[in-house]
């Protein structure tokens, strides 16, 4: 897409008020033939409706990983089916380049798009771009990982992490039984919203079993080899493990890979989050216990369809819980679980 250029105006000699007046309904009439998408704030501060294309920025905390592939998938979803809408889908490389997520965001605030949709690497960082991009007139929206302070202008459509890590913990409990039993998290990017929250989750959830000892604790930082290597650390310390909790996908890649080097697949119980390809082979395997699955379709869908719906016809923007499903072996072919598992845009797993 290509854009204007713009340059100052030299303020030329008085026009006669016919000329002016003929220019001026000329350049309207250029505008409404092309459709104008540009919008300022009413007198009263509040949003006015925007006509014609709309361009959404949209931007994941990292590309390539199957979680953020799959809110991709939800986003142009969403701006297929709202017609003339483009997804600008751009992202860093590693969820650990928060200052490359901070520059990216910036230069989507320069090229003025309509609008912003992003997931936070850091949530204390990224609360100033999210300021500065809503102080220059663009609406923001955040999906997985919000920032903090999280803004009351800035909607978050996102997992109840918390909720859903302290039931991680009530899997693992009772996949392992009775009797006491050494315990490992993996999780992956402290300083992200999300890891914060499903690590305290998790730890709450452990309370409820005193039987259950937390004897390792390392990051992954959303890399599959950092978390092979900490798991193995984690298995020669403590030769008596017999319990994970990884909290994303990288990790559970990676503690299932050490798991499985040390000869233990299957001996040492794995609950991991996310629904990857090799996470859902794992899980029918027995090699995974159980996956807490977000809806990461949902993420990328509504966080278009609202900031659409919010530029088009001022509709405010709220937050909503996107949900979650707790996948075994045995409800993995149920239909609930096909439809987070096998989105489709025909029919979007949004409801």
């Amino acid at each position: 897409m290509s854009y204007p250029s713009t340059s100052s105006r030299r303020v030329g000699p008085r026009r006669p008020y016919g000329r002016a007046l003929l220019v001026a309904l000329l350049a309207t009439s250029v505008l409404t033939a092309c459709g104008s998408v540009e919008v300022r704030d009413g007198d009263d501060g509040a949003p006015q409706e925007k006509s014609g294309p709309l361009e959404v920025a949209v931007v994941p905390k990292a590309v390539g990983h199957e979680f953020w592939n799959t809110v991709r998938a939800g986003a142009e979803c969403a701006a297929k089916r709202a017609g003339d809408v483009t997804v600008q889908w751009d992202g860093v490389t590693a969820e650990t380049d928060v200052e490359g997520q901070v520059n990216l965001l910036q230069n989507f605030v320069t090229r003025k798009v309509d609008g912003i949709v992003y997931a936070a690497t850091d949530s204390a960082a990224l609360a100033p771009a999210t300021e500065r991009a809503v102080t220059a007139g663009i609406p923001v929206a955040m999906i997985d990982s919000g920032t903090n302070p999280q803004p009351d202008n800035v909607p978050l459509y996102a997992t109840d992490n918390r909720a859903a890590a302290v039931q991680a913990a009530k899997m693992l409990a009772d996949e392992l039984g009775t009797g006491n039993h050494d315990v490992a998290l993996i999780e992956f990017q402290p300083g992200s919203q999300t890891n914060t929250e499903r690590v305290e989750g998790f730890k709450e959830g452990l309370t409820k079993y005193p039987n259950l000892k937390l004897v390792g604790q390392q990051p992954s930082h959303s890399d599959v080899n950092e978390a092979r290597r900490v798991t193995e650390n984690i298995l020669t310390a403590n030769p008596r493990l017999a319990g994970v909790f990884a909290a994303n996908e990288p990790s559970v890649l990676g503690a299932a890979q050490a798991i499985q080097a040390a000869g233990k697949s299957g001996k040492v119980v794995i609950i991991g989050w996310d629904a990857a390809p090799d996470e859902i082979a794992g899980l029918r395997s027995g090699q995974i216990s159980a996956l807490v699955v977000q809806n990461p379709f949902k993420m990328g869908y509504l966080g278009v369809d609202s900031m659409v719906k919010h530029l088009r016809d001022k509709a405010p923007l709220a937050s909503a819980d996107t949900g979650v499903t707790f996948l075994t072996k045995e409800n993995i072919d149920a239909a609930e679980s096909k439809a987070v598992l096998e989105p489709n845009c025909d029919n979007p797993p949004v409801q």
